[in-house]
């Protein structure tokens, strides 16, 4: 794969009907190979070129989006907003599912086939693992998952690996340390399955009862990608290259006193990054509750708001990309 020295190669965009990812469902980070890595983002490079250049444009004019989301959401809902009006398209927001028919009754599958009479896309957040997928077994347009549950969020983990390029100018030879809820946390379930496509190395650190599901790790020992297990972060922070903070999700434990015992189990503070390199970047999906201190913020090596700038030209780039418009 060729992320270490990425071309600026102009892409003409226009109908691509027959590009591979015309009409293709984005439900897992598990479809894409090296050369839709490469093609995401170059793609990508271009949207963030064009907002640069002129903000939005029309590429999308007349396309519809239909953001479905059963659970709250702030940043990826609002960003895929943005990434669609960037694109001169249109969005329908259904951010409280279940205030709609959905509390009458209605199926997943009814929804979505509903819905995809009036948009030509759908950005889907479920809480059940695999909503997304039979979702996509039902739709005709494309199915986005925007996160399903415990699962997966693969354009999250696109998004970060993309942060990653950008900020460190490589992906291979780095060290990623991934801390906090390495259970419940999609994205790093979803990104861990991503960087085993490349020649990093892992570091998990959680509580115990937060540890990364054995079946990634499964996945892990099987691409043959080196990882180890921690309850502390101060042994790892001086070899890490790219620290990924998770928050501790309160809403995915059954009793508050198990959240209370873990969820300031790991703070990310200046002292905390005095033994860091010089050069590496701390990122987070956010929201964060404590897990970063604020102070953080002012360290340029905190790359969390970058990380939500980049997520929008990934999502520029899916978006046209599925309604085969580059």
């Amino acid at each position: 794969m060729n992320l270490e020295s990425t071309t600026r190669t102009h892409l003409p965009f226009g109908d691509k009907h027959d590009s591979p990812f015309y009409g293709r469902d984005i439900v897992s980070v598990r479809q894409f190979d090296e050369d839709d890595l490469d093609y995401i983002f170059e793609v990508a490079h271009e949207m963030q070129a064009m907002v640069a250049r002129v903000g939005t444009f029309d590429l999308l004019k007349g396309k519809l989006l239909a953001n479905l989301f059963y659970e709250p959401s702030t940043r990826t809902s609002s960003s895929f907003t943005a990434a669609m009006e960037r694109l001169g398209g249109s969005v329908i927001p259904i951010n409280e599912v279940r205030y709609s028919s959905v509390s009458k009754g209605e199926s997943l599958p009814d929804t979505v086939r509903t819905l995809e009479r009036y948009a030509d896309v759908i950005v889907l957040r479920h809480p059940d693992v695999g909503a997304s997928a039979e979702a996509a077994r039902y739709a005709s347009k494309p199915i986005i998952n925007a996160g399903d549950g415990v699962g997966e969020h693969p354009t999250q983990a696109l998004l970060d690996l993309f942060t990653i390029q950008e900020e460190l100018d490589a992906v291979n030879g780095l060290t990623v340390t991934m801390v906090g809820d390495l259970k419940y946390g999609r994205t790093v379930h979803s990104l861990s399955r991503l960087l085993s496509k490349f020649d990093v190395a892992l570091n998990l650190v959680s509580p115990e009862i937060l540890r990364m599901p054995a079946e990634i790790l499964e996945e892990l020992a099987e691409s043959g990608t080196p990882f180890s297990e921690h309850d502390a972060l101060d042994p790892v922070i001086p070899a890490t290259d790219v620290l990924y903070v998770t928050r501790v999700q309160k809403e995915r434990f059954e009793k508050e006193a198990a959240y209370e015992a873990v969820k300031d189990a790991f703070v990310v503070t200046p002292a905390t990054l005095e033994a860091a390199k010089k050069l590496m970047i701390v990122m987070h999906p956010l929201p964060r509750v404590n897990e970063i201190s604020m102070e953080v913020d002012a360290d340029p090596r905190a790359a969390y708001f970058r990380q939500m700038e980049y997520g929008m030209y990934v999502r520029m780039a899916l978006l046209a990309m599925v309604l085969g418009k580059a």
